[in-house]
């Protein structure tokens, strides 16, 4: 396993054409736990056909939503111009570290999109330190118009000291010094990474209670991307009232797993169209996602 530089920056995922329907769209909302009260008529066009609403941060599945398996990220083999190295990089020491949706316009109820991935970024912390890896995806449409791009941030545990730029990675969004605006409590319920995971990410370390054993974990843990999307749901339900064409990026780094059944706590900072935010879980004391930033418009 290793990284070649400037190699990576070179690499490509072939392009991927994929179809997602309302189903998927509802599927997605109700694993971020919106609908959980049948009779909330501000949450049900999002989990309901009649006037349905698409979550921003949709984003991060709906590839999978034609082929079943993984989003699209990372899915293909990657392509590189002759006489370059293809990165080999230890997927099973890699955690996710930040992700980024933009929307270039709203999300559809159903589409079909082309989905092609590249290498925008790669830091060494050095040898046993492990690396930061930044992947951009985009989206275009059928008539060839971008429609979305997926910005994800992997570290690399186990790849570090292959000889790249040790500065210049991009600095993530401070939330305001000053009280949170708003605090919102999400109620997540003891089966919602068994929900999520049809999305398309079935990872047994958020199902199998050995396989989270083996892990370090007492017991499954959530999703990142579905804490993610919750703290998406927030900025929906305050700043935003419930029309997700308001949000034209939603952005977070992850710092802790979060375990179903647990409250989350998202704090919030408005100041003009940008939303900060970071949640936590008060009943451990720590915090799961930090730098958030919404972009509301």
């Amino acid at each position: 396993m290793a990284i070649y530089y400037p190699d990576i920056l070179e690499q490509r995922t072939g392009a991927r054409t994929f179809t997602y329907g309302d189903k998927d769209v509802m599927l997605y909302a109700l694993g971020i736990g919106l609908g959980a009260d049948p009779m909330n008529e501000t949450e049900l066009p999002f989990v309901y056909e009649r006037g349905l609403k698409v979550v921003p941060t949709a984003a991060t599945v709906l590839a999978a939503a034609g082929g079943g398996g993984r989003p699209v990220e990372g899915a293909a083999t990657p392509d590189l111009p002759a006489g370059h190295r293809v990165s080999q990089i230890n997927y099973l020491m890699m955690v996710h570290g930040e992700q980024k949706v933009e929307l270039h316009k709203p999300l559809p109820i159903t589409g079909t999109f082309t989905a092609e991935g590249r290498t925008i970024g790669a830091w060494d912390k050095g040898e046993g330190k492990g690396a930061v890896v930044v992947s951009e995806t985009t989206w275009t449409d059928e008539k060839g118009e971008k429609a979305v791009t997926l910005t994800g941030s992997m570290f690399a545990r186990g790849d570090g000291g292959f000889g790249g730029p040790t500065e210049g990675a991009p600095e993530p969004h401070t939330a305001p010094t000053r009280a949170p605006d708003l605090s919102v409590d999400i109620i997540t319920r003891p089966d919602q990474a068994l929900l999520y995971r049809l999305n398309g990410d079935r990872n047994p370390l958020h199902s199998d209670p050995e396989s989270a054993r083996r892990s370090g974990f007492p017991r499954p843990i959530l999703h990142g991307l579905c804490t993610y999307g919750i703290t998406c749901r927030a900025v929906l339900q305050t700043y935003a009232d419930y029309d997700a064409a308001a949000i034209r990026s939603h952005a977070a780094r992850f710092s802790s797993p979060v375990f179903p059944g647990e409250t989350i706590t998202v704090d919030l900072w408005q100041d003009g169209p940008v939303i900060s935010f970071e949640a936590r879980i008060a009943s451990r004391g720590v915090t799961c996602i930090k730098n958030g930033k919404t972009v509301l418009g």
